[in-house]
């Protein structure tokens, strides 16, 4: 494994996720007083599935891989969630990751709870051919386990429409004959041409950038001229800087798994794009913009900065050296609790990872209810709706925040938290 994956990696799990989330979870439901039994409930996951799977590869060989589905909680409608190729995939990442994605879509007003998952795989190290067959293996496993109204998986750390087609052709292909066009919609972010939503490639960034626009507005700020840093620049982090660059801002920081690079000066999103196409989708080596060390990339100068990689990526051990005064979470969980802690005394401002990078689940209830109803939405429906439908979101958290004096994480947990005790309340406990 590169060395740089192996460092990011060991930091994800310095100080495991789901002890992140757990932290976040209990401050939250100390402030709203929260049900003690409810809290019981969501303190823990409905189920957990942990799958080993055998597949043959290209040379004949049989690999064993470990698979992992976690589904948190489903009060509020069925399961939702990625699958991430990764190799810090485990038992504890899927547990924090389904607990976010249950508070991101509670937050969101959808009728969906909270799951997640993947494989313990570097897939890098495989060929296309071999991971269909291992994509398909792990649908056929997890059987009954997802479905169109029970669990629903969508495209994560490194998986993509490919992977979503994968999944959908071989679930309906254990279904009748005549059941199978009902199933289509058993994951979101498919390939358009096989059933996707317009503009879903972009939901995320598109989502990450209208927060941030949202939060300027907020702030009487104009974003021209502005300069900000991204984490990641794979499809949450370009389409965030693509958005953001249209509106006048500065990309000048830059860092994958590989490099880390600054120009001051801005560096053109979409000549970077097509340079790192050119590069195997690497940033490394790009000679319009300077390299740094990887520890440099949060000293950069800038005014908002877009984590949009892995989790537990700013933490007490950076946080100090972060210049910028709005932190815009593109991925989940990349802020620690010590680090968020240090980061709001100083006065910087985060917008929540379950707010901000929440226009990728969105638009996946988009595309289920496209499948669902036999429709086509054309792509400026989808942005429309889909900032229609953030702003009202942003707006809940951000009145919130003001009315409580609390911080915009505390203010998404807690309205997240309230809606899912309501419902509990409302429908008691069987029996």
């Amino acid at each position: 494994m590169n060395k740089r994956i192996i460092e990011m990696v060991t930091k994800e799990k310095k100080k495991g996720m789901f002890e992140n989330v757990i932290q976040q979870f209990n401050t939250a439901a100390d402030q709203i007083n929260l049900n003690p039994n409810i809290r019981k409930i969501l303190s823990i996951s409905n189920n957990e599935l942990i799958i080993r799977f055998p597949v043959k590869m290209d040379n004949g060989d049989v690999e064993i891989f470990t698979g992992y589905r976690v589904q948190h909680n489903n009060a509020l409608g069925p399961y939702k969630g990625g699958l991430r190729y990764h190799p810090t995939v485990d038992i504890d990442a899927a547990k924090a990751l389904a607990m976010w994605m249950t508070w991101k879509t509670s937050l969101a007003g959808l009728p969906y709870g909270g799951a997640k998952g993947g494989i313990q795989i570097d897939p890098s190290k495989y060929s296309q051919a071999e991971l269909e067959r291992i994509t398909r293996r792990f649908t056929y496993a997890l059987g009954e386990n997802i479905g169109p109204e029970h669990d629903i998986p969508a495209p994560d750390v490194n998986t993509n429409q490919q992977t979503m087609a994968w999944i959908a052709d071989t679930y309906m292909s254990t279904k009748a004959p005549s059941e199978r066009s009902k199933n289509q919609h058993v994951v979101t972010g498919k390939p358009v041409g096989s059933g996707g939503l317009e503009g879903r490639d972009r939901a995320t960034g598109y989502g990450v950038f209208l927060n941030i626009k949202f939060w300027a507005e907020k702030n009487n700020l104009n974003l021209s001229g502005k300069k900000f840093i991204v984490q990641g620049f794979g499809n949450v982090g370009y389409w965030a800087a693509y958005f953001l660059e249209k509106e006048g801002a500065h990309l000048v920081g830059v860092q994958d798994a590989y490099a880390t690079i600054s120009n001051e000066e801005g560096i053109d999103v979409e000549d970077l794009l097509n340079y790192s196409k050119s590069n195997d989708g690497m940033i490394k080596g790009y000679t319009k913009a300077s390299t740094l060390l990887q520890d440099q990339f949060f000293e950069i100068s800038a005014d908002i900065c877009i984590p949009a990689a892995l989790g537990n990526q700013i933490t007490d051990e950076n946080a100090d050296k972060i210049k910028a005064y709005l932190i815009a979470e593109g991925a989940n969980g990349p802020t620690n609790y010590e680090g968020e802690q240090m980061l709001l005394a100083r006065g910087v401002q985060i917008i929540p990872d379950v707010l901000c990078n929440s226009g990728g689940v969105i638009a996946s209830y988009f595309e289920w209810l496209q499948n669902r109803n036999g429709e086509l939405w054309l792509l400026d429906e989808v942005l429309e709706k889909l900032e229609k439908k953030l702003r009202t979101v942003f707006e809940n958290v951000w009145d919130t925040s003001q009315e409580r004096n609390i911080s915009m994480r505390n203010a998404a947990f807690s309205i997240a938290i309230e809606r899912i005790e309501r419902a509990y309340i409302q429908r008691g406990i069987f029996p």
